[in-house]
């Protein structure tokens, strides 16, 4: 059974910085989409996301600020964000597009959600 935990969240000052982490465990065998989102009260938004193939994405809102990157032997991604800004605070979630051995294909999990916030 795949399970993803996060890590890293907190209380943060305005210009500070902050590292998200998500393992993921059980029988992984591939993992082909990394992405972090986030929830503030409004809609979901996607923050950031690696795919198998195609260039790393950022929402427009943390581009040059925020940086994820995977660690395939520990199966982790990591968000690393700094410069944060108050409009950073939100829960975040990372999704993972994981194959499980004795599975049929890839399947979508989500991590339990962090609290980030930044304030003074």
């Amino acid at each position: 059974q795949v399970q993803l935990t996060e890590s890293g969240g907190g209380l943060v000052q305005p210009g500070g910085s902050l590292r998200l982490s998500c393992a993921a465990s059980g029988n992984i065998v591939n993992i082909n989409w990394l992405a972090w989102y986030r929830h503030s009260g409004k809609e979901r938004e996607l923050v950031a996301a690696i795919t198998e193939g195609h260039p790393t994405t950022y929402a427009d809102s943390v581009k040059g600020r925020f940086t994820i990157s995977r660690d395939s032997a520990r199966n982790t991604v990591y968000l690393d964000m700094n410069l944060l800004k108050p409009e950073d605070t939100a829960v975040y979630y990372c999704n993972l597009y994981i194959y499980e051995s004795g599975t049929t294909g890839h399947q979508y999990y989500w991590g339990q959600g962090i609290q980030v916030t930044v304030s003074s």
